[in-house]
């Protein structure tokens, strides 16, 4: 598993495509933080990350298809993954291996925007929430987990990497925001819509955002994670 891992991150990590992708998601977080109107931290008047918390989740939404749309993709495209099925490796530690991988790129990417936390702290005459702001990192690292899973799944279908991830794109979409928008129509309103938007990932990760660890929120990402990584080897064993 950690050899497949570590493989992974070579291969990524030796082009410009892979620092690109974390730049991108650096200066898109950066400009609608401190640059653009009516998001900017200026114009918010609170010392508060809530809107980088906000708009991450859409940018991520972007990122981590472009980071997991070749796990798969290119191994079926090129023939190098019946050369990885003959290794003394199990289904699930290829796809833990790749998933690992992923995972460390998306968090290599979130690192940076701890800065983000020390910046407001020095514009901030008062004290700032730390543990809600410890939270919603959290939340947010849970978030990237299941959409990582929801990548590698998508990329397991495809031997095209481009197809990859415009299909893990909307996956996430759907999940993320889908059942929060069904809950808003009005033949659902008065039971159904609570139950409805508490199946969409938008849900837990907001509850999570709020500072305030609940088990259920854990238990849906874990099974949200652990459904496509489970789909995935099912995928693959059909090949």
């Amino acid at each position: 598993m950690l050899a497949i891992c570590n493989k992974e991150l070579r291969q990524f990590f030796s082009s410009l495509t892979g620092y690109l992708a974390i730049i991108i998601f650096l200066l898109l977080s950066g400009l609608f933080l401190f640059v653009f109107p009516d998001t900017n931290l200026f114009d918010y008047g609170y010392a508060s990350l809530d809107t980088f918390f906000d708009l991450a989740p859409w940018i991520l939404l972007l990122l981590i298809p472009a980071v997991t749309m070749r796990s798969f993709a290119d191994e079926f495209k090129s023939g190098t993954y019946e050369i990885l099925a003959t290794r003394p490796l199990s289904k699930w530690q290829i796809i833990a291996g790749k998933y690992l991988a992923s995972l460390i790129i998306i968090v290599v990417a979130l690192i940076p925007t701890i800065l983000y936390v020390f910046t407001i702290k020095s514009l901030s005459t008062g004290g700032i929430d730390t543990g809600g702001i410890l939270g919603a990192y959290i939340g947010l690292f849970f978030l990237a987990a299941a959409f990582t899973a929801i990548g590698i799944c998508c990329s397991s279908f495809t031997h095209n990497a481009v197809v990859a991830f415009l299909s893990s794109a909307f996956v996430c979409f759907i999940l993320y925001s889908g059942f929060t928008a069904l809950s808003g129509i009005p033949s659902f309103q008065g039971g159904w819509d609570y139950i409805i938007e508490m199946m969409g990932i938008n849900f837990h990760y907001r509850s999570l955002s709020r500072g305030a660890i609940d088990t259920r929120d854990l238990i849906y990402f874990l099974s949200i994670i652990l459904l496509f990584l489970f789909i995935t080897r099912k995928r693959l064993l059909t090949r």
